[in-house]
């Protein structure tokens, strides 16, 4: 059984073995492409803390911190994997909300209120060009002072690879997994792009959330999943549940 993943690289390599593990065939095709972002040489040299919601931002701004101050500032992370890259691109005090935003928030909130970053009261948050929500006004209408720096994008892919065209045309491809709104939404574009629209819309379709899931029923996909939770593990479970039907 071949699994197409939309997720861009290099997560989309993780994903892959983790499939393999599976007995599953994989073809990649990332449908976002990263570019990072230069940050201005004087980026958070008076912020009292550092707020990260992807490990994207990590990977992009790492390169450019050495001897920066930020690595000496508190770090707020959505979750576990973007904790290990904080403290991988050498920030020393990581704070984890293992959640997502809504928790992000919370523990931003209790943590700051309580003085954790003495007298600095801006918080710094390292973020793409296209968020999904806009945490840095959620902040602010507690009280805080956000100031929002992107630091990558995630450009469109146009075109699936020859492989994956050949793939749908043939019938090889027997699920794919989207990881969110915009891959999933550059994935319709590709396959009508590529003529393949029909079959590749006909297989199971996994999605990391509902949100994810509104792109590909909107485009005519029968078979859509949705993750349990937006995690990786409940979303490969649902994978195996729908190859079995």
């Amino acid at each position: 059984m071949t699994v197409l993943v939309t997720r861009p690289a290099p997560d989309n390599e993780r994903t892959a073995s983790a499939l393999r593990a599976r007995g599953l065939d994989v073809l990649l095709a990332p449908m976002l492409r990263f570019e990072p972002v230069a940050l201005p040489a004087d980026v958070g040299h008076d912020v009292a803390a550092v707020i990260v919601t992807s490990s994207n931002a990590l990977r992009a701004a790492a390169p450019q911190l050495a001897g920066s101050p930020l690595l000496q500032r508190p770090l707020f992370a959505v979750g576990g994997h973007t904790a290990d890259a904080a403290r991988a691109a050498g920030f020393a005090d990581v704070m984890s909300a293992d959640g997502d935003a809504d928790a992000l928030r919370a523990l931003v909130t209790e943590r700051v209120t309580t003085g954790l970053t003495g007298a600095r009261t801006t918080l710094l948050y390292l973020a793409g060009a296209d968020i999904s929500r806009d945490l840095a006004s959620e902040l602010a209408e507690r009280g805080f002072d956000v100031v929002t720096q992107t630091v990558y994008r995630m450009a469109q892919v146009t075109a699936l690879p020859r492989e994956a065209c050949d793939a749908f045309a043939a019938n090889g491809i027997e699920a794919v997994l989207h990881y969110s709104r915009r891959s999933a939404a550059a994935f319709v574009a590709a396959v009508r792009a590529d003529g393949v629209e029909i079959s590749a819309l006909a297989v199971p379709h996994c999605c990391l959330s509902a949100n994810v899931a509104e792109v590909l029923r909107e485009a005519g996909a029968a078979q859509v999943t949705i993750s349990a939770h937006p995690d990786e593990k409940d979303m490969l479970e649902g994978l195996t549940r729908a190859l079995r039907s």
